[in-house]
């Protein structure tokens, strides 16, 4: 970099020794390892041996100082990553420059020409005059303000050399002016990177992580963030990957964590490393904002932190992390890349990146990869709760929210994600032919439906499970891609969900309440204001009950929301026994209860064994149950 007080000039350009600037992030590269090193030792060792051996209040505190300890590492190593990669990239941008002043120096020494010190080119005569013939004298050619324009008069000079000489001082004058603006930028850069003194690195300490590694990440764009595959496929990113070298790795993993933690094809072991340092990232950012979506989020991203730090088991891989939409949380319970069964769950209406979805839904493929894993003890397995879409929101006074979930396009788009991810999964897979099972809950299930009727299906799957189902945009099991045989669905009597009226049942009921109430309001109001309101609420119970009655009788018994009813016998799937579940206004239980007992062994053991069959490749195991 340019000595202080000192001015950028061609001279010092050229005799700039970019290796110097990359042996120095070779330095900030060797002090992250280290600090990832230790941070490693105590996840992996330390605290597990502690966890695993000692019990009372003084291992209790040794657990809090390691983890402690471990988090101060990580923030080391992130920082240092990053001071690593602006060096590297500095030298990347001013290697660039030297290059382009290098191609008009020698282009001048080849012409004869001198450049001086403030850039400008000193050319001889050349050519003939018109009048007397003789050589036309040479000049200097100045550095322009804005290099490449002609002078304001528009007239060029008659010897050949002057073009020439133009030209190659306003190359030099851009080189130098680039780089020097690269130099600036870099310092301001270099000069954040900065930690607070003490032992204990607090969540503001990531706030302002955060912004360091933005500000890198634009630095480094060209450096970089251009070479990763984001249009290729999963099996081109895996050999993107297996191609870099350690130290090209390690600058990925410490600049982009959020792209490389989130890419179909990665391996899951660097995807895991990469989102546990994106969610530090997304926590401090988070944390830095002051709005209740803001709030909602991070609750969601501290309680996943949390359960990571707890180091339980099956062992948790982070595959994927986010802000965006209404949050993104990809994390399986047991390593997808060497599990010889691999499911993958998703979860439906009004899930979102929240302490909710933290605990519940992480709960419920956590219960799966328990259960499959007493089903098949022989075989590793991996379960993961894919929230890689917008689910539907929805509540009592959202009507917006309400038309969402009546429609077909946030699984539209959540199925496309789905495959690709899928796709991920096969292409990183060490089994060769392991035994995939795609899971939909509620929602879920239509866009696991949706997915599987895409073209080629969902990547790898051999069965589909469908519970708690309002329809999969699918009229028969066989549209699912793997055959009805490998279709099954788990449907509780009192889950109001699988019992949705179809569109046209729905219409009939939303106007015959409509005209029903109108009409009662207008009879009743001549009793005075309480009997319009109580003919109105009468005349709108009555006038929906008929209009519904009267679409009914035009629709198939098996006609749901979304397509065929997967637990009718129309549509030909297997299912499998569950719980009835309590009753829709059981006292002591929330209305919808039995909506989301599916994988829970405390509420549901029949149904969380069948589902955990399934996973384990021991579907003709299932207890089964009659068809409606």
């Amino acid at each position: 970099m340019t000595p202080p007080g000192a001015s950028l000039t061609w001279a010092r350009l050229r005799d700039l020794k970019c290796a110097e600037l990359e042996g120095a992030a070779d330095g900030w590269g060797k002090a992250s390892n280290r600090a990832d090193a230790g941070r490693d030792r105590i996840e992996k060792q330390l605290l597990t041996g502690l966890r695993e051996t000692q019990r009372g209040a003084a291992a209790d505190a040794a657990v809090g100082r390691l983890r402690q300890l471990g988090k101060n590492l990580q923030y080391v190593y992130t920082e240092c990553g990053l001071v690593r990669t602006a060096l590297n990239s500095l030298a990347h941008e001013m290697r660039a420059q030297q290059r382009a002043l290098r191609d008009a120096l020698d282009d001048a020494e080849a012409l004869r020409f001198t450049v001086h010190a403030d850039g400008s080119v000193t050319y001889p005569e050349a050519g003939e005059s018109l009048i007397d013939g003789k050589p036309l004298a040479g000049g200097t050619a100045s550095v322009t303000s804005a290099p490449g324009l002609l002078s304001p008069s528009g007239l060029v000079a008659p010897n050949p050399n002057t073009a020439k000489a133009q030209d190659i001082a306003d190359r030099v004058t851009k080189a130098v002016r680039t780089a020097a603006e690269i130099d600036w930028r870099f310092a301001g850069i270099l000069r954040e990177l900065k930690a607070e003194e003490g032992l204990k690195v607090p969540d503001r300490t990531w706030t302002d992580a955060a912004g360091d590694a933005a500000d890198v990440r634009d630095a480094a764009r060209s450096y970089l963030k251009s070479g990763i595959p984001l249009d290729a496929s999963p099996a081109a990113r895996k050999a993107w990957w297996a191609g870099l070298t350690d130290e090209q790795r390690e600058e990925y993993l410490a600049v982009y964590p959020d792209q490389i933690g989130n890419l179909d094809g990665i391996p899951a072991l660097v995807r895991d490393a990469a989102n546990r340092d994106n969610l530090q990232l997304l926590i401090g950012k988070l944390d830095g904002l002051d709005d209740e979506e803001a709030e909602t989020k991070l609750a969601g991203l501290r309680e996943i932190d949390r359960q990571l730090s707890a180091g339980r088991q099956p062992p948790m891989f982070l595959l994927g992390i986010g802000e965006e939409g209404n949050g993104r949380a990809i994390v399986s319970f047991g390593n997808p890349d060497t599990a010889r069964n691999v499911s993958a769950y998703v979860p439906g209406l009004n899930t979102s990146l929240d302490e909710d979805f933290a605990r519940n839904d992480l709960k419920r493929a956590r219960d799966t990869a328990i259960g499959a894993k007493e089903m098949d003890p022989g075989s590793p397995t991996a379960s993961i709760v894919w929230l890689g879409y917008d689910a539907p929101q929805t509540s009592s006074d959202d009507l917006v929210g309400n038309l969402d979930v009546m429609s077909e396009s946030n699984a539209r788009a959540g199925a496309s994600a789905y495959n690709r991810f899928m796709d991920g999964i096969s292409a990183t897979n060490q089994q060769g032919d392991p035994h995939v099972t795609a899971i939909g809950h509620s929602y879920g299930s239509l866009t696991v439906g949706l997915a599987a009727q895409q073209r080629g299906g969902i990547p790898g799957a051999d069965d589909v499970v469908l519970v708690g189902s309002p329809g999969t945009g699918a009229h028969s099991a066989a549209d699912l891609g793997v055959g009805k045989e490998h279709v099954f669905v788990g449907a509780a009597e009192n889950d109001p969900v699988t019992k949705l009226p179809n569109s046209q049942e729905a219409s009939g009921l939303g106007s015959g309440a409509a005209g029903g109430a109108s009409a009662g309001f207008v009879l009743g109001i001549g009793a005075g204001p309480v009997g319009a309101v109580i003919g109105g609420a009468a005349g709108g119970i009555a006038g929906g009950a008929a209009g519904y009655t009267a679409q009914d009788l035009q629709s198939n018994e098996s006609d749901v929301w979304f397509g065929t009813d997967p637990a009718h016998r129309d549509f030909g799937a297997n299912r499998f026994a569950v719980s009835d579940g309590p009753r829709l206004l059981e006292r002591g239980h929330s209305p919808t209860e039995a909506h989301s007992n599916y994988f829970d062994p405390a509420k549901d053991q029949r149904s969380a064994d069948n589902i955990a069959r399934i996973v384990a490749g021991r579907s003709g195991e299932i207890e089964r149950e009659r068809l409606r």
